[in-house]
């Protein structure tokens, strides 16, 4: 199945951009993507998956096709996610099966906390489990005991001022150097000419760096999820060659939920577009499209 052109929703939350696929009256499966990508990144995975699924994939505030809001506060996960939530009651999704990848993968936890009773499968990729404060500790022990140059951009965009001066007019070095080192493979240049358009859009080095400049908040509010245990079945997919999310981060994660079941790729971080069909056959092994 192919994915549609972004189409645009104004919700009393903002406006906002998704792609559809698929049958109109099938399962519900929405596709969060993470940084800095836009709702594109799924459009090769979804090429794969069987059919009966309805797919609803959202550009995130920020970043993709959706609205630039400078305020620093709207890039809370928390908040994010009830973007996604407000795009998802206005489309008239009631349950669904939910997948993330990157900072898409923290909303997607983030919406599967707000509600659950509505979440019915949930799949995450690369990225940290938010409630995994054990596992989450060590890799920052790990970090801290190495010269932690791997995580030198987040310092960067945390930095006030200083993409909103460097990236523009450089948004194809900028990006080039993530999505063509951070792979094992050649990143498809379809996608990667989407990111640099979206990239280009006025304000999105500031809206890009405040899922950056947020983390620290957000971190404090993680710290007190320790006892949640998801209940939904869940599945965590992961590139087993990235640079940034590194091993230690599945480390006690079984404990966070009642039912997981792990699968490895053979691609770094952004595995979506590197082994598409790979990620989609273990979504059609997981997922439910009947």
């Amino acid at each position: 199945m192919q994915l549609s052109k972004p189409k645009q929703q104004q919700t009393p939350r903002g406006r906002f951009a998704w792609r559809e696929g698929g049958a109109p009256g099938g399962k519900a499966l929405v596709m969060i993507h993470g940084w800095p990508e836009s709702s594109y990144c799924w459009e090769h995975v979804a090429m794969h998956l069987k059919a009966g699924f309805r797919i609803i994939a959202p550009d995130l505030r920020g970043l993709g096709d959706s609205e630039r809001t400078p305020d620093v506060s709207h890039y809370h996960k928390q908040q994010l996610a009830q973007d996604v939530i407000s795009l998802l009651d206005h489309l008239g999704i009631g349950e669904f099966q939910l997948v993330g990848h990157d900072w898409g993968g923290i909303v997607a936890q983030e919406v599967a906390l707000a509600i659950p009773d509505r979440v019915q499968r949930l799949v995450i990729m690369n990225i940290a489990i938010i409630n995994n404060l054990k596992g989450n500790q060590e890799v920052i022990e790990k970090v801290r005991a190495s010269s932690g140059a791997a995580y030198w951009y987040q310092h960067f965009m945390q930095t006030p001022g200083l993409p909103e001066a460097m990236i523009p007019g450089a948004e194809e070095t900028w990006l080039g150097h993530f999505l063509r080192t951070w792979n094992r493979e050649p990143f498809p240049q379809d996608a990667f000419d989407e990111y640099v358009r979206t990239f280009r859009i006025p304000g999105t080095p500031r809206s890009s760096s405040n899922y950056y400049r947020t983390f620290h908040e957000d971190a404090k509010r993680w710290a007190t999820k320790a006892d949640h245990c998801w209940p939904m079945p869940a599945l965590y997919i992961y590139g087993n060659k990235d640079k940034v999310i590194i091993p230690e981060y599945l480390n006690h994660i079984r404990e966070c939920f009642e039912d997981l079941q792990i699968e490895q790729v053979e691609a770094g971080h952004f595995l979506q577009e590197e082994q598409p069909e790979a990620v989609a056959g273990y979504l059609n092994e997981f997922l439910d499209s009947a």
